[in-house]
């Protein structure tokens, strides 16, 4: 379990929340930098677990049930934390709220179609959202502080991480919906 790079590499991101979650709440222009960094390499976690595991032939029943807990962890943390320190702008909470709710849907679903020997895969535009989600999140930790800290005072990075948080809000709907007609198809059979 342990022995494979990528299952330690999907419980490195459980492992690092505190860490991104405590740096964020602490709200320095340093600290709110290196959140950001270790946000975007928890990030790349996700993108070279799979890719390792499928390259190394080490797919994993532990691997599989803990990477998507691993990601809706850090992005749940971290939303919560910037919701409750109000650095998310533009009625933030909204999409914030979408996304945690959609992510807790999609997650009991795919836990109730176990029982029906039924997967739902993950499409390409989730994989998109997730992207965007990560790169939202990304922006909003670092904040306008950071961009001060960066030299760059005129670059508005909170206003584009709201911007993109919202877009992954949109994403985040439309994948909730295709999955949540792909479940109820499979029960209703």
């Amino acid at each position: 379990m342990l022995s494979n790079l990528s299952n330690i590499l999907t419980l490195s991101r459980i492992i690092v929340i505190p860490i991104v979650v405590g740096f964020i709440a602490w709200g320095t222009p340093c600290s709110s930098a290196f959140a950001c960094i270790v946000f975007i390499l928890a990030g790349v976690t996700d993108y070279l677990d799979g890719k390792i595991a499928r390259a190394r032939q080490q797919l994993s029943d532990f691997g599989r049930m803990f990477d998507p807990i691993a990601d809706k962890l850090l992005v749940g943390a971290c939303l919560m934390v910037l919701v409750g320190y109000m650095r998310i702008p533009y009625a933030g909470l909204w999409p914030a709220t979408i996304i945690l709710c959609r992510e807790i849907l999609v997650s009991g679903m795919r836990e109730y179609l176990v029982g029906y020997k039924t997967i739902l895969p993950v499409t390409r535009l989730a994989k998109w959202k997730t992207g965007f989600q990560m790169t939202a999140i990304g922006f909003l930790i670092a904040g306008d502080k950071t961009s001060i800290l960066l030299g760059l005072p005129w670059l508005p990075i909170a206003a584009i991480g709201a911007v993109l948080l919202w877009i992954a809000a949109a994403l985040t709907l439309i994948t909730g919906w295709d999955y949540l007609t792909v479940g109820i198809q499979h029960i209703e059979k």
